[in-house]
């Protein structure tokens, strides 16, 4: 199976959401401030935040691929 170059777009908000519920990160804007920009996060988190965000995607590109 070869890989599709089209690239899928994953609205904003919704990592933003997955930031937040998993990573405890309220914005994901930089603001210039290693206080606020770099965060000490749990591996575990880092996962569920990663299976979120893949979830993500392929929801999206189902969406996708459907209109299509």
């Amino acid at each position: 199976m070869q890989a599709s170059s089209k690239t899928i777009q994953i609205d904003p908000a919704i990592l933003t959401e997955i930031a937040a519920k998993h990573l405890h990160i309220d914005t994901l804007a930089v603001r210039n401030s290693d206080g606020l920009d770099f965060h000490t996060v749990a591996v575990w988190t880092l996962q569920a935040a990663l299976e979120a965000a893949f979830a993500a995607g392929l929801a999206t590109a189902q969406i996708t691929r459907a209109g299509a």
